[in-house]
């Protein structure tokens, strides 16, 4: 039945609706720069007429109608437009974090001339040259001294800056993880505010822009996917696991690892299942910290030990002009102080383990010879051992060749007595020390009598570091091996303090027969200095020129792989965020269009209240008995 005042209610109800779509209006415009807002739009519709279809009504020409109201205020946003920018964040977010660690990296390696370690360690070799010719003066002595000072200065200072590094990119992995937890935290309490809001049947649009943007931000950190199917229920994945579910925001822990770096691993809280991210600016982090510098690191150390072994070798055989011999020039640091490399791994007190660096044979072998002799050499790999086969055919270069290219984590070279000599490579895993002989085994009698350089051949004759005393199964005795170093060479390696103390124990040349060498006898400082020309690099069979060239390009490539997909993924991201711009952004032209259009419909309806006052006036006012 209509009302007298039914025209009053109408144009309150279009007041009321276009008041709001003002309100509206102007809540777009005052966050037109606001992070993560995405515009909304009034929907106005009809309000429910006076007779409804189906209801005994009296007769009338159709339903009449009460005017309008707004059913809800939606914002504009595209939903498969965010899954695709959650999506390509994370890989944005993993070449963002990368490439500044990867600048650094070249800075560091972009020595030129005789200030870099390849020039003085060309300077170094000249120095042992100049001795050779002159072996009887001590200018020379001092030279070589002085320059391999200098160059160790220079190894030790690009391990700290390497190590700086690491360090630096550990300390973000910690605030990266914290920054995740606290997303998480953040997001599941919008979930839960959300969800009571909708309850009493509101549109909480601002409390969606501002979880939508908190997802944008935590898919740049970690690779993550979000489920939108229930909408009581807003969860986000990652790892196959449940980051977020509702009102539940779960939690990552870091736990040192116990080797002797003591970086981070990170851990599901609930479970304590390590985690292994796909993509994002976290996965960067790991990656940078335990690949990329610690390969780099790595390298260096192989440098180092390497280097300090092939001219130890030489010089302790050399005799200095004052008659000394068997000195060391570079000072190595074992890790274990026991004769035996003996060492307490599990931490109960007994020796348990033999930490030992190089092993050698007693035998001297020719690199074209031909053993005659067929087996299975079994030697310690990254997830496992590795078996290296030899044939009756091959030379002792075919099988040295061979053992250096299994992906085993041990290493064959001929010494200049030419005996077998195996040494421990850096390991890939933190769980095993690095330089560190793990497992030596032959089946057959090329390392047992061929090489001699183990007791027996089978598994009962094999060398294993898992026990003490594991030295016993070698033949040559204490002086066929070296007991391991302490982690990390290229951070402490330096030249022997008892050569400054006194110069004239710089070997210069071999002795005969147990006497001193002849005072003009350069033949010790030139097969140092010939060591330049020499394929001596443990894994990949490289001289040290070869080596600082493979080392300078490597980072070069990464560099530019790093720069290019930087520039690729914000391309991609650029043009994902300018589309949902142009969909949910707002443009002051059409918020400024809708204000207008919305003041003349807030207009139009307080002057049809003015009409229908007018008629009312008339109606209870002027018209007489």
């Amino acid at each position: 039945m209509t009302s007298t005042f039914q025209g009053i209610e109408i144009g309150k109800r279009a007041v009321v609706a276009h008041q709001q779509a003002i309100a509206t209006t102007g809540h777009n415009l005052s966050n037109m720069n606001t992070e993560g807002y995405s515009r909304q739009r009034v929907e106005f519709v009809p309000f429910e007429p006076i007779y409804v279809p189906g209801l005994e009504r009296e007769e009338t020409p159709g339903q009449i109608g009460q005017g309008t109201i707004i059913e809800r205020i939606e914002r504009i946003r595209d939903q498969l437009l965010d899954e695709q920018i959650v999506a390509q964040a994370s890989s944005k977010g993993y070449w963002d974090a990368r490439d500044p660690v990867i600048r650094l990296l070249e800075q560091l390696y972009h020595e030129v001339g005789d200030t870099s370690i390849r020039g003085k360690l060309d300077q170094f070799w000249d120095a042992w040259e100049e001795l050779a010719n002159y072996p009887s003066d001590t200018p020379p002595r001092t030279a070589v001294i002085e320059r391999g000072k200098t160059l160790m200065d220079a190894v030790n200072n690009r391990f700290e800056m390497l190590k700086g590094y690491q360090d630096m990119v550990e300390k973000d992995i910690e605030i990266t993880v914290q920054r995740v937890n606290d997303l998480s935290l953040e997001i599941a309490d919008l979930n839960n505010q959300i969800q009571k809001i909708r309850a009493m049947g509101d549109n909480p649009n601002d409390l969606m822009d501002r979880r939508d943007l908190l997802v944008d931000k935590l898919s740049e950190i970690i690779d993550i996917t979000v489920d939108r199917r229930d909408p009581d229920e807003f969860m986000v994945h990652t790892s196959g696991m449940i980051l977020v579910q509702g009102g539940i925001g779960r939690q990552f822990t870091l736990e040192k690892r116990p080797d002797e770096d003591g970086y981070s691993r990170i851990y599901w809280d609930e479970t304590q299942q390590e985690m292994n991210f796909r993509n994002g600016s976290l996965y960067a982090l790991l990656e940078l910290r335990d690949v990329t510098i610690e390969s780099e690191i790595r390298s260096l150390d192989t440098f180092a030990m390497n280097f300090i072994d092939l001219v130890n070798e030489i010089h302790r055989e050399g005799y200095g002009i004052n008659g000394v011999t068997g000195l060391d020039f570079f000072v190595e640091r074992p890790f274990v102080p026991n004769v035996n490399g003996n060492y307490d791994r599990s931490g109960d007190g007994e020796f348990d383990s033999s930490y030992i660096f190089r092993i050698s044979g007693v035998n001297a072998l020719e690199p074209n010879a031909q053993p005659g002799l067929e087996g299975v050499i079994t030697l310690s790999g990254f997830s496992g051992n590795v078996e290296v086969s030899y044939y009756a055919t091959d030379t002792v270069s075919d099988i040295v060749s061979r053992i250096n290219n299994s992906g085993a984590e041990v290493v064959a070279r001929l010494n200049r007595d030419g005996q077998l000599s195996l040494k421990g490579t850096p390991a890939e895993g933190w769980e095993n020390p690095d330089f560190v002989i793990r497992h030596v085994e032959d089946s057959g009698f090329f390392l047992e009598g061929y090489a001699g350089l183990l007791n027996a051949r089978g598994p009962e004759g094999a060398y294993d570091w898992d026990g003490a005393d594991a030295v016993t199964a070698l033949r040559g005795g204490t002086e066929s091996y070296a007991v391991a170093p302490i982690a990390h060479p290229s951070g402490w390696i330096e030249v022997n303090p008892a050569l400054f103390r006194d110069v004239g124990s710089v070997a210069s040349g071999f002795g005969l027969n147990g006497r001193a060498a002849n005072p003009g006898n350069g033949e010790a400082a030139m097969a140092v200095s010939n060591i330049r020309y020499s394929k001596v690099m443990i894994g990949q069979q490289k001289t040290f020129d070869e080596y600082f060239a493979d080392a300078v390009g490597h980072i070069g490539e990464l560099g530019k792989q790093s720069g290019e997909q930087q520039v690729t993924n914000s391309d991609k991201m650029k043009t994902l965020l300018e589309n949902r711009q142009s969909i949910a952004g707002v443009n002051m032209d059409e918020e400024l269009a809708a204000l207008i259009k919305y003041q003349h419909g807030y207009n139009a309806a307080a002057r049809f209240i003015t009409v229908v006052n007018s008629m009312l006036d008339t109606l209870i006012n002027r018209m007489g008995v």
